[in-house]
C-alpha cells in the first residue's frame, strides 16, 4: 500500500484502521513518506539534530546550554583528529550519519573533501574504510559503541581478517546517560576482543585520549580500536590531582604511546601488611584513585593497607608484564572497566589462570563490570551507582576482600 503522505492524518489513519480490520491474516507492506522535522524549519535545516532535544527556543530553534563546563570527550577526539589531518593528507573521517554526535561534523568544516557521513550503513562505513587503506589512506571510522554492532561482519572480514589499519573510534562506549539501553556501549570489550590482531585502547582522561589518537594514527600495519565515554572530561585540576600530571594547558597533539604497554598512576607503600592492586582499563580510573586513597586513609585499616593503582591502557595487546608484577607484589586484584562481562577482566583471568597465578589460592581477584542486565534511562551518575562501578563500590570490593565489610549509604 503507498507510498502513502505520512503528514496527511486524515488520510493517514484510515488507512492504518483498514489494514488493522482487514480479515485474514497475511502480512500488509505500508509504504510512509514523511519529511524529517516537517512543520518546523530548524529540524528541517539540521540532518541529524532534533530527534532528541533538550530545552530550546522554539522561534529559533537554539538550544538552551548552561555556563562553559569541561570539554567534552568527543571535542577532544574531534580537534585532536584534525591536528593531524592539518598535516597528513592521507587522513579521512568517516560517519554514519552521525556527524554532530562523534565530532566528524568539525572535522567536515575544516576538510570537506576527506570527510564522508555514508548514511545509516555501518556496515559500509566499515568496508568502505577498509577499502581506502588499502589505497595507503589514514581512515578514522567514527561510530557510536552500540552501533558498530551493525557492521561486525565487515570488522571481521573486510578489516581484521585482512589486517589493514583501519582505525575504529568507539564513541559513546560505556553507560551513556538518558539515550538508555539501546544506546549503551556495553558490548564492544567483548565483541571486539575475541578478534585476533586487533589493538583496543581506552583512555582514562583527555591527554591519554590525545595520546591514543596519536597512537592509533601510527600504527600502519593493524586495525586498532579507540573507546571512551560520553560526556565531559576530567579537566586538567583533576588530572593534576588525581594523576601528577604537570600540566598548565593541553598540548596540541598527543604522544605515540608503547603499543601494549600501561602504567601505574598510585604505587602502595612497601611496608604495608595488606596490598591491594586496582587495574582499571579506561575512565573508572579517577574514581579508582580516589578509592584508594578513602582506603588507606580509612581508620577500620590502621596504617597497614596499601593500595596500587594501575591503568591497563590497552586490552588488546595486554602489558602482561605488568599483570604478573601487579599479581606478583599485591594479595588482592581488582579489574574495572566500563564494559560487560567477558572484556577486560576476562582477559586478565585468563592470562592469570594460564600462568598459574591462582592455583595457590594466595592471590584473590574481583573483576568489576557492567552488570548482566539492561540499565534503564538516567543519569550517567545513577547508571554508575546501579552499575556498581563508583568509588564507593571499588571500596566496597576490597572492605570485602578484607573481612571489613560496610553498608554502602
Amino acid at each position: 500500500v503507498g507510498p502513502v503522505d505520512g503528514h496527511d492524518l486524515s488520510n493517514l489513519v484510515p488507512i492504518l484502521e483498514n489494514i488493522r480490520d482487514r480479515d485474514d491474516n497475511k502480512p500488509v507492506l505500508l509504504h510512509i513518506k514523511t519529511e524529517k522535522g516537517f512543520g518546523y524549519p530548524p529540524a528541517v535545516a539540521a540532518s541529524d539534530k532534533y530527534h532528541g532535544v533538550p530545552k530550546f527556543d522554539v522561534p529559533t530553534g537554539l538550544q538552551y546550554k548552561g555556563p562553559q563546563g569541561r570539554p567534552s570527550y568527543t571535542s577532544i577526539f574531534s580537534s585532536a583528529l584534525i591536528e593531524h589531518a592539518a598535516d597528513d593528507k592521507k587522513v579521512v573521517a568517516i560517519t554514519a550519519a552521525m556527524p554532530g554526535g562523534t565530532g566528524i561534523d568539525k572535522f567536515g568544516k575544516r576538510f570537506p573533501k576527506r570527510t564522508y557521513d555514508v548514511g545509516i550503513a555501518e556496515q559500509h562505513a566499515v568496508t568502505f574504510a577498509a577499502g581506502l587503506a588499502v589505497e595507503g589512506l589514514k581512515p578514522f571510522v567514527a561510530i557510536y559503541s552500540t552501533f558498530l554492532q551493525r557492521g561486525y561482519d565487515q570488522v571481521v572480514h573486510d578489516v581484521v581478517t585482512q589486517k589493514l589499519p583501519v582505525r575504529m573510534i568507539l564513541d559513546r562506549a560505556g553507560l551513556v546517560g538518558n539515550d538508555g539501553p539501546t544506546h549503551h556501549g556495553s558490548f564492544d570489550l567483548a565483541y571486539l576482543g575475541c578478534l585476533p590482531d586487533l589493538v583496543i585502547m581506552a583512555p582514562s582522561d583527555e591527554l591519554e585520549l590525545m595520546h591514543m589518537i596519536a597512537t592509533a594514527y601510527s600504527i600502519d600495519d593493524l586495525p586498532s580500536a579507540v573507546r571512551f565515554p560520553r560526556g565531559s572530561a576530567l579537566g586538567l585540576e583533576a588530572m593534576r590531582d588525581l594523576f601528577g600530571y604537570e600540566l598548565d594547558e593541553m598540548p596540541a597533539k598527543g604522544d605515540v604511546l608503547p603499543i601494549g604497554r600501561g602504567r601505574v598512576v598510585k604505587h602502595a607503600a612497601q611496608d604495608k601488611s595488606h596490598k591491594v592492586a586496582i587495574f582499571s582499563l579506561g575512565t573508572r580510573l579517577a574514581p579508582s584513585v580516589e578509592a584508594a586513597r578513602a582506603l588507606e586513609a580509612d581508620p577500620d585499616f590502621g596504617d597497614s593497607l596499601g593500595v596500587t593503582v594501575a591503568d591497563a591502557r590497552f586490552m588488546k595487546p595486554l602489558d602482561v608484564e605488568l599483570l604478573r608484577e601487579l599479581a606478583d607484589k599485591h594479595e588482592m586484584l581488582i579489574t574495572i572497566e566500563e564494559g560487560s562481562v567477558g572484556g577486560f577482566g576476562d582477559h586478565v583471568l585468563h592470562v592469570l589462570a594460564l600462568d598459574g597465578a591462582l592455583d595457590s589460592g594466595k592471590l584473590k581477584v574481583r573483576p568489576m563490570v557492567l552488570p548482566d542486565k539492561f540499565i534503564e534511562a538516567g543519569t550517567q551518575n545513577e547508571q554508575y551507582d546501579e552499575a556498581g562501578l563508583t568509588a564507593k563500590h571499588i571500596q566496597a570490593t576490597v572492605r570485602q576482600l578484607l573481612g571489613k565489610q560496610r553498608v554502602l549509604v
